[in-house]
């Protein structure tokens, strides 16, 4: 190969990189925006106590708390959640989604 095709790959293959990273930033920009909506949201929903409830339950169970989290916006846009939620209320929105688990035991024959 000449110093020209390989100085061509290098420019190539420069380029590329420098699209991923812009792709990856602004990405990157997007999740950060649409966590600090949802964070907003959450606040005007749930009360102080309730808020500290649900950072305690994601450092457990962060997928269950984003689940979570998205279905408690989307019952209060619908008006069916009272506003703000209360951190008892949301105990006992806890309980019954605990409550719809199946247990698993494990016997030994």
């Amino acid at each position: 190969m000449s110093d020209e095709e390989l100085d061509d790959i290098r420019r190539r293959k420069l380029l590329a990189m420098q699209q991923r990273t812009t792709n990856d930033q602004r990405q990157g920009q997007a999740e950060r925006q649409l966590e600090a909506q949802k964070q907003a949201l959450l606040r005007q929903i749930l009360s102080p106590e309730a808020r500290q409830r649900l950072t305690n339950l994601n450092m457990v169970k962060p997928e269950f708390t984003e689940q979570l989290e998205l279905q408690l916006i989307q019952l209060a846009q619908a008006g069916k959640l009272p506003i703000p939620l209360s951190d008892a209320q949301l105990k006992q929105i806890l309980i019954q989604l605990q409550s719809r688990k199946r247990e698993t035991k494990i016997r030994r024959i």
